[in-house]
């Protein structure tokens, strides 16, 4: 029989699931929208960048609202708009429909993903007994993540595109009724530090307008002045973020954490991780199913073996390079396997499209690239955060990585209007890929060069 604690476990785990699941998932199923509502390849992105967008930019706000209104409420009002949100994007009668509820989704994850964390941690106490249910919670993300890639294109291909938002109603649906049931009802503080709600709309706000920005540099000689106004009301927006962050008693983001160099490396590396592997996915997926005419359903089983490998790579692997090699080190090292997985595909555009150098480039990236690189990144993003600020730390490098990758997306959207070929994918964004990875591995090195430098001085004097 399942306790109560197991119970409480495997409902607070449905929100890193669904949330890992409702961005893999949507790869697939894109040509299949874009074919719907007429879209072009640049524009269908929107849909998973307002996502990501709007997810990292309240996922601080998420974590401070669990704190202060009780992680219960929030995580039931979170996973209640998902359910929601998840049936009104099944229903859109149009693109424009299906992107608001998109950005919709991506708020109700930023309530229910922080809050499920603090449900864990409060439920298991003992040192022991939390870790195991960390590890546990995090091993639905990588498991709703291959879920999505191998079932998102069998359900889009088989049932419609629509039911790969209608399969999460039914699952949310009941754990929300187990959470109302098992969740204990928290005491919500009287803390007179409210969240700073108003800088993570305004946060959000500015990367949707960056991301837009962006995209629209094609056209620029023809919204030169438009998009002049825009940056003008960016910059504004920065100011008035940085202004309100220095005077609030619990800003969004406390700027004293960064004052470490190996914080901002992390940060900045998960940002390009972002991009990186958003994008990714993304022309992956466009070029297995409009490049080489695969249907969504082939191109998703292709890829369930990688989910597998990726799996067995975090379990055997990740655990021995940690003995063996520094934070830094091990991140080269995923950040390497990246850069290959991107250069053998960008290879195919000259070879014909060869499907085992596809797979390889799949087997670098989220066969092996992945399990390293995430978890190596964030460890660097909080090693010299205090432990009472461990939190924050790692919601703000997780924020980082969605940011990253909603901006990564609107970056590749600019060089397929720029690259333009009708329908299909060219070389020009897949390369784009290979900088992200090489201003990564750059940066790391140069780091790592300098604390080496820096020690081998000490040891002189």
């Amino acid at each position: 029989m399942i306790n109560r604690k197991n119970i409480i476990l495997i409902v607070a785990s449905t929100a890193i699931f669904f949330e890992a699941l409702d961005i893999a998932i949507l790869n697939l199923a894109m040509p299949l929208i874009k074919t719907e509502f007429g879209v072009a390849n640049e524009t269908i992105q929107w849909l998973q960048t307002v996502y990501l967008l709007f997810y990292g930019g309240f996922l601080v706000v998420g974590g401070t609202l669990s704190d202060v209104m009780g992680r219960k409420r929030i995580f039931l009002a979170g996973s209640a708009l998902f359910l929601i949100t998840s049936l009104g994007a099944g229903l859109a009668p149009s693109f424009s429909w299906l992107m608001g509820f998109r950005a919709l989704q991506g708020l109700a994850a930023a309530m229910a993903m922080p809050s499920a964390m603090s449900i864990i941690t409060n439920t298991f106490t003992a040192s022991h007994e939390r870790n195991k249910a960390l590890g546990i919670f995090s091993s639905f993300a990588a498991i709703g993540s291959g879920c999505g890639l191998s079932l998102g294109g069998l359900i889009a291909t088989y049932f419609g595109w629509q039911w790969i938002f209608f399969i999460n109603v039914p699952v949310i649906a009941v754990a929300l009724y187990m959470a109302y049931q098992y969740i204990d009802n928290d005491q919500t503080t009287d803390d007179k530090n409210k969240p700073d709600i108003l800088s993570g709309v305004l946060l959000t706000v500015i990367i949707v307008a960056l991301s837009y920005v962006v995209h629209d540099l094609a056209d620029i000689q023809d919204k030169f002045i438009s998009t002049g106004v825009m940056l003008l009301l960016i910059l504004g927006g920065l100011w008035l973020f940085v202004y309100r962050s220095k005077r609030q008693n619990t800003p969004l983001i406390e700027f004293f954490l960064f004052q470490h160099p190996i914080t901002i490396l992390g940060n900045g590396t998960c940002l390009l991780l972002g991009a990186f592997f958003s994008g990714y996915l993304f022309l992956l997926s466009l070029i297995l199913q409009q490049n080489m005419h695969f249907s969504a359903a082939k191109s998703g089983l292709l890829l369930v073996p990688f989910s597998i490998l990726s799996s067995l790579i975090s379990k055997f692997l990740l655990p021995v390079f940690l003995k063996k090699m520094n934070i830094v080190q091990i991140g080269i090292l995923g950040m390497t396997l990246m850069l290959t997985g991107a250069s053998l595909l960008l290879t195919v555009f000259w070879l014909d499209y060869n499907l085992f150098v596809i797979l390889s480039s799949v087997a670098c990236v989220t066969g092996s690239g992945m399990a390293i690189c995430f978890p190596s990144l964030t460890a660097m993003a909080i090693q010299k955060i205090p432990n009472e600020k461990q939190g924050v730390g790692s919601s703000v490098s997780t924020t980082a990585y969605f940011m990253g990758a909603g901006l990564g997306l609107s970056i590749l959207a600019l060089c397929m209007r720029i690259g333009h070929a009708e329908g299909t994918v060219t070389p020009l964004p897949v390369s784009v890929l290979t900088i992200y990875a090489l201003i990564a591995i750059g940066w790391m090195w140069i780091y790592q060069r300098q604390i080496k430098i820096h020690s081998q001085l000490l040891y002189n004097h």
